[in-house]
């Protein structure tokens, strides 16, 4: 989501370039040139220059069909940006021993490109499946916990502005979806340092996270650590989750 205004510098055939490569993904079976222009909104001419480049480059290939699909190249970027949005090389162990001490699947978020981005996942049977609550997952921040918690670090004008650029969109019938709502939930949620939510993300499902307070962070740059539950665990279920999600947030707090 391209939450600001275009600079006044910006280069329209990089523009271009990534606008193809982004409609590209969404047609793994791969999608003729013709259409890719017509959904960019890009002359035929100027993208199939654009497509030779990008095949050179190995960020797109050419079926012999003539369509077009990602190329191995992105799969490369892919694997140098991992790291860089996992965090420390000491994050997996905390997460992994987290999710085998107590059954529950463990999640660590952070803001990245100024959006609350799912940064890690450690998955364990006591939880139900949330098969979008993988790495790199931007969106809902005002469904969950996890969102909730990054989001009671931000100014109150600068979550107004993110919520404004992201919207509110509800995903069940619990969602909370109005700023001056969601303000009220994290005020309350602010002085004792832990974050919940039941079935506002989905039916059944809960959540619980806590901020991880590191040295010399912003909110920027703060994390936070949650959890997921049954909704049929609350209130004691999430209780008996909360020392343990407590002291695995004070762990990462020196990663």
């Amino acid at each position: 989501m391209r939450s600001e205004t275009p600079p006044s510098d910006l280069i329209r055939s990089v523009s271009r370039a990534l606008r193809l490569l982004e409609e590209a993904g969404n047609h793994p079976g791969g999608i003729n040139p013709k259409r890719l222009a017509s959904r960019c909104g890009i002359r035929l001419s100027t993208a199939y220059h654009l497509l030779r480049t990008l095949r050179y480059e190995g960020y797109l290939d050419r079926l012999p069909s003539g369509d077009y699909v990602l190329g191995t190249a992105i799969a490369e970027r892919f694997g140098d940006l991992t790291p860089v949005v996992a965090g420390p090389p000491a994050v997996s162990p905390v997460l992994a021993d987290l999710a085998a001490l107590t059954g529950h699947s463990a999640y660590l978020a952070r803001f990245v490109d100024g959006r609350v981005t799912i940064t890690a996942v450690v998955e364990a049977p006591g939880s139900p499946p949330l098969e979008d609550l993988t790495v790199g997952f931007d969106e809902g921040a005002h469904a969950t916990a996890l969102g909730k918690a990054l989001l009671s670090t931000l100014p109150v004008a600068r979550r107004r502005r993110y919520l404004r650029d992201a919207g509110l969109r509800r995903f069940t019938a619990a969602t909370v979806t109005t700023v001056d709502e969601l303000g009220d939930e994290l005020r309350s949620a602010r002085p004792t340092g832990v974050f919940t939510e039941v079935e506002q993300f989905r039916t059944g499902v809960g959540c619980v996270a806590a901020l991880v307070h590191r040295p010399g962070d912003d909110s920027a740059d703060r994390w936070a650590l949650g959890m997921s539950h049954r909704a049929t665990h609350v209130p004691r279920g999430r209780d008996r989750l909360l020392p343990s999600l407590r002291r695995a947030a004070a762990d990462l707090s020196t990663a």
